[in-house]
């Protein structure tokens, strides 16, 4: 197919692409414990039945240990040609307070070129922009194509890892495309090249036997709500750099966005200042950062006079793409040891730990997308990082170290991902559809000329 058929066919399908992107958005395929289950095999079923309509003549679910099942599904590669593995997943994270959105999280909704709903954008776009791109070959793939997309991502993905470790050879591809990330902002073409890596763990600090009246012992019993609050807080200097020893500022070697870019995307309210030094590349890409995500503890509405005898508290560290998740952990977990007051009972449990990414930006693959998204965006994509990790990309660059690993999507950093209100803007769907599309066909010709 030329460029122009492919544009066209893409262009053509896109309709019929935005109800399919409705319809997965209504499957609540959340696969957090303690969400049912049927509605993430709906969603298995229906990824399913979208890749044998995407004309791929071997479609199957796989099951995966402790997990929901990854959907996978292969074309062989015409002589000479190269294979493309495909990747995405249709779970989602939990809508959160139904009061916080403006229409209900799993009822798509379209409003000014957007379709509004949970996983619209994280990642069933991802999804759906791997249907539509190979629907516009009719079932005559240029390349070989193989195509997994998992069903527990969002908690626990380093189950489908595993998998992966045990079964090479199914997934094996001479370039992988990603669809988990996506661009700076809607038109603004970009390539993910980075990956910080990821640890956690959950702190308790003990301080009695149990909880006292503050009133008759306050003053004098170590409060270990106290214990923990200031433990959290000398995390992070007065200018919201990191002061455990042995984590380093990093550099990121590209553009990141402007303050006032940030300021906007990230909502930051008038008069409150961002944290930490260098440039915001820095420190959302190439630097460590140290978040705490959750509290056990009394909340307000239910508190009451105590001082309390036990608090725990939930610790998220990305790491640089460089760095080791593991030594990492360590070294903070040391640190709070070190500096907990008054002789305070501290215990560590419930580690989880994600290796970065940093991509090779030179291989044909990569030239051939720098093609493909000049096309699809009218100027080349530029190299960006992301904070986030994504579990089963280091597992990637461990059993495939010859294949070139490309991170693209259709999602934007204004799309509200695991936030109320997630969005998919529909004319950028149809330029990463466009964009991945004519990728498969420029990667051909790298190899057949």
């Amino acid at each position: 197919m030329t460029p122009d058929e492919i544009e066209g066919a893409v262009t053509a399908g896109l309709p019929r692409a935005v109800e399919d992107l409705k319809r997965l958005v209504s499957i609540p395929s959340v696969a957090f414990p303690g969400h049912p289950e049927e509605p993430v095999l709906a969603a298995a079923a229906a990824t399913e039945e979208l890749l044998r309509d995407a004309g791929l003549p071997e479609v199957r679910q796989i099951p995966v240990d402790g997990s929901f099942p990854a959907v996978y599904a292969e074309a062989p590669a015409p002589p000479g040609a190269p294979t493309v593995l495909l990747y995405a997943h249709y779970d989602v994270q939990p809508p959160g307070d139904p009061a916080l959105w403006n229409t209900p999280a799993f009822e798509p909704t379209e409003i000014d070129g957007a379709v509004y709903g949970r996983g619209a954008a994280d990642d069933k776009s991802g999804v759906i922009s791997h249907i539509a791109a190979l629907r516009a070959f009719q079932g005559r793939f240029p390349v070989g194509i193989k195509v997994i997309i998992e069903g527990q991502e969002e908690y626990a993905g380093e189950r489908l890892e595993a998998f992966v470790e045990r079964h090479p050879d199914l997934l094996r591809a001479d370039a992988i495309i990603v669809a988990d990330t996506g661009n700076p902002r809607v038109g603004d073409p970009a390539v993910t090249t980075s990956l910080r890596g990821m640890g956690a763990f959950t702190v308790e600090v003990r301080t009695l036997k149990e909880s006292l009246h503050s009133g008759t012992f306050g003053g004098a019993a170590p409060d270990a709500l106290a214990a923990l609050i200031r433990m959290l807080a000398a995390l992070h200097d007065d200018n919201g750099d990191i002061r455990v020893p042995g984590l380093p500022r990093g550099t990121f070697l590209g553009v990141g966005p402007s303050e006032d870019e940030f300021r906007e995307m990230a909502g930051v309210l008038d008069g409150v200042s961002l944290v930490g030094s260098g440039s915001l590349a820095d420190r959302l890409w190439a630097s460590y950062s140290i978040t705490v995500t959750g509290l056990d503890v009394p909340t307000v509405s239910g508190a009451i006079n105590a001082v309390q005898a036990g608090a725990r508290a939930r610790v998220t560290v990305r790491v640089p793409p460089a760095g080791d998740p593991k030594t990492t952990v360590e070294a903070v977990v040391d640190f709070l040891q070190q500096i907990a007051p008054w002789g305070a009972q501290v215990s560590f449990s419930d580690y989880t730990l994600g290796s970065g990414f940093l991509s090779d930006t030179g291989g044909a693959a990569r030239s051939a997308l720098n093609r493909a998204m000049q096309q699809a965006y009218g100027r080349p994509p530029r190299d960006v990082g992301t904070g986030g990790s994504i579990p089963l990309v280091s597992t990637f660059v461990r059993q495939f170290p010859a294949a070139e690993i490309l991170l693209f999507g259709a999602e934007d950093d204004g799309a509200s991902i695991h936030a109320p209100n997630e969005r998919l803007v529909i004319d950028e769907l149809r330029r990463t559809v466009l964009a991945e599309a004519l990728f498969l066909q420029e990667y051909a010709s790298a190899f057949t000329g």
